[in-house]
């Protein structure tokens, strides 16, 4: 009996230090899923917003404006 008894100690603890040993890369392997998983949304979700803003037309900001409006009078003036 007692030698069933260690054997099924030993056999225990050996399964305690695989799970030990396994356990980091499972998790880990879990968390770069997440994360892909998370990125690849995220593409997807700017791929449709830039689909439909390039439907839209698009007129120029303020600060164009302003820039052009500067180089105009610096050509005038030269």
């Amino acid at each position: 009996m007692d030698t069933r008894m260690e054997a099924l100690i030993g056999m225990l603890t050996v399964l305690g230090i695989l799970v030990l040993l396994v356990l980091p890369s499972l998790i880990g392997v879990a968390r770069d899923r997440r994360v892909d998983r998370q990125i690849r949304e995220a593409e997807e979700r700017r791929a449709g917003e830039d689909q439909k803003s390039s439907s839209r037309s698009t007129l120029p900001s303020t600060a164009t404006w302003y820039a052009e409006g500067r180089r105009s009078k610096k050509l005038v003036s030269s």
